[in-house]
C-alpha cells in the first residue's frame, strides 16, 4: 500500500482526474439533455443513475483492458517490409494504435463539432417523452462508446490500476454532485473544454508511441532476452517509433495551460482598450 503513495502517482490521479472531468463533460451533456425525455419526477434520479452507471461501467471496461494487456503480451506478428514497417506487434500495439487513432479522431470531431454547433440542447424540445427505464437503458448502452476514449486515455497515462480506478470514481463522484454547476460553468467557459480536447490530441500521440514499443516489453516480459526483444520494436520508414516521455507530457501541458490564461488575459485587456476607446470617442 505504501508503494502507491509516491509523488508520481500523485500527479498522475489529479491529471487522470481532469482528464475524466473533460472526457466526462459530453457524457453528463448528453445525460442531462437525454434525461429530460423522462417524466420531471423522476429527471433527477435517472441522471444519477445514469452516473453511477458510467462509472461503472469504466471501471469495469478499465480492468477488463488491463487485464487483456497483462495476459495477452507475447507478440503474434512481425512485419518485414524493409524501408517500410518493421517490428512485431502484440495485443498491446493493436490496443494503442487503434486507441490512439480513435481518441484522435473524437477530439478532432469534438472540435469540429464545438464550431458548427451554435445552440447545444435545443434540437431535443418537442420530442417524445419516454419512461425512467427507456431513458437509464439508452444512457447505459451510449455510456459504453463514451468510456472508451476514457479508459484508453487513462491507460495511456499510468498503468496502476488502483490509480485509474480512483481517478474514475472520483471524477464520477464530482459529477455526481456537481453535475449541473460543471455543465452551466463549461457552457459559460467552453475554452477549458477546447483546452481538454487538445490535451485529448497529444493523449492520442502518446498512445500511438506507446505502440512502438508494446511488443518489446511484452516479449521482455515472456522472458526473451532485452537484445532479442528490442529487434522486435516497430519502424516506419526507418525510424523507430519512441514513445513520449512523462516529462515531455506534462510540460506539454503545462504550456497549454499558460498559453490559455496568457490568451485569456490579453484578450480581456484589448476588450477593456476598446471599451475605453469608444467611450472617449
Amino acid at each position: 500500500m505504501a508503494d502507491l503513495i509516491t509523488l508520481e502517482n500523485a500527479t498522475n490521479l489529479l491529471m487522470l482526474c481532469f482528464l475524466q472531468a473533460v472526457l466526462g463533460f459530453d457524457n453528463l451533456l448528453y445525460i442531462s439533455i437525454e434525461s429530460q425525455r423522462a417524466p420531471v419526477a423522476h429527471q433527477k434520479a435517472v441522471r444519477t443513475w445514469g452516473i453511477i452507471l458510467a462509472v461503472a461501467l469504466r471501471i469495469i471496461l478499465l480492468f477488463v483492458m488491463v487485464q487483456l494487456l497483462a495476459t495477452l503480451q507475447a507478440p503474434f506478428y512481425t512485419f518485414e517490409w524493409e524501408g517500410i514497417l518493421t517490428g512485431a506487434v502484440n495485443f498491446a500495439t493493436v490496443v494503442f494504435i487503434f486507441g490512439g487513432g480513435f481518441i484522435m479522431y473524437t477530439a478532432v470531431k469534438e472540435i469540429s463539432h464545438m464550431l458548427s454547433i451554435e445552440q447545444v440542447g435545443h434540437d431535443v424540445e418537442g420530442k417524445s417523452a419516454k419512461s425512467a427505464t427507456q431513458v437509464i437503458l439508452l444512457i447505459v448502452m451510449m455510456n459504453l462508446i463514451f468510456s472508451f476514449d476514457s479508459v484508453l486515455s487513462a491507460i495511456a497515462i499510468t498503468d496502476v490500476f488502483v490509480v485509474l480506478a480512483a481517478a474514475i470514481i472520483l471524477s464520477g463522484i464530482a459529477m455526481l454532485v456537481l453535475a449541473d454547476g460543471v455543465t452551466r460553468f463549461l457552457q459559460k467557459n467552453r475554452m477549458y473544454e477546447v483546452l481538454g480536447l487538445f490535451i485529448l490530441l497529444i493523449v492520442g500521440v502518446v498512445l500511438l508511441g506507446e505502440a512502438g514499443q508494446a511488443a518489446v516489453h511484452g516479449a521482455e516480459a515472456t522472458g526473451m532476452p532485452h537484445e532479442e526483444a528490442e529487434a522486435l520494436a516497430l519502424h516506419v520508414f526507418g525510424y523507430e517509433i519512441v514513445p513520449m516521455s512523462k516529462s515531455t507530457f506534462y510540460f506539454s501541458v503545462v504550456v497549454l495551460f499558460i498559453v490559455e490564461i496568457l490568451q485569456t488575459g490579453y484578450k480581456r485587456k484589448l476588450n477593456s482598450e476598446r471599451k475605453a476607446l469608444q467611450e472617449h470617442s
